[in-house]
């Protein structure tokens, strides 16, 4: 059932819109960083990680949580409209595969969005005439910001489902965003599901995931994933008993 449920997700958004964004703000963010890396190179001196920097710092704060924003939205746009969210109670799916199936969609959007972004830093990076070897971390920084674009994506389809409006939850994302830059800089970013996707992704140089660091952000990414599903999964039956 859960397959099915997958499959339907993936036909809903064959011809979306929400393509044009995947697309768009990922290179959006690599031109934005690269032509900021040449513009400062004198003081960007790290080469490579100088400008995944330059990349990330848009992209994590900005672009990608607003790019799950219109994804969760969209998935969830059908089923408020008109009498769907009724049809779609009825049928004989749990409330758990509904949830999990239009998370396993988002995560593999968040996957693709990642390995996108990794493509775009290395073309960007030849272009900008950068010597040496692409860093060996990036593998790392792709796989951690896409477990932490999954356990926004868990934050994001809960609101969406909550909210009828398809820019409400857009917006929240956006603005989620932008809160998270101040609590990474704040020290507390593994308390704030949008910080997460810089902290893993290293938007800000530091080197903040270490190996003992590594747990806890892996903590936190569970944590934000698995109490919105959970909160989800309890209104949804709610709401199908109401």
């Amino acid at each position: 059932m859960l397959f099915a449920v997958v499959k339907t997700e993936i036909l809903k958004l064959r011809r979306a819109p929400v393509w044009i964004a995947f697309f768009t703000l990922p290179l959006l963010a690599s031109v934005m960083g690269t032509f900021n890396y040449l513009q400062n190179i004198g003081i960007l001196t790290k080469e490579w990680y100088s400008l995944w920097t330059q990349h990330t710092i848009f992209s994590s704060f900005f672009f990608l949580p607003s790019l799950i924003g219109v994804l969760c939205a969209y998935q969830w746009r059908l089923e408020h409209q008109e009498n769907n969210w009724n049809s779609l109670l009825t049928f004989p799916i749990s409330a758990q595969t509904i949830f999990a199936g239009k998370l396993m969609v988002s995560a593999g959007l968040v996957i693709l969005t990642q390995l996108l972004t990794g493509v775009l830093f290395m073309i960007c990076g030849k272009y900008a005439g950068l010597s040496g070897k692409v860093p060996s971390d990036l593998p790392h920084w792709l796989l951690l910001g896409a477990l932490a674009g999954i356990s926004i994506a868990s934050v994001q389809l809960t609101f969406s489902m909550t909210i009828k409006s398809f820019a409400s939850p857009v917006g929240i994302s956006l603005i989620g965003g932008i809160i998270g830059l101040a609590m990474v800089n704040s020290g507390r970013g593994l308390f704030f599901p949008y910080s997460l996707l810089a902290l893993g992704m290293d938007a800000n140089g530091r080197g903040y995931l270490t190996v003992q660091d590594t747990l806890p952000f892996l903590a936190s990414c569970v944590m934000f994933t698995g109490l919105p599903m959970v909160f989800a999964v309890q209104w949804l039956k709610k709401k199908d008993v109401t």
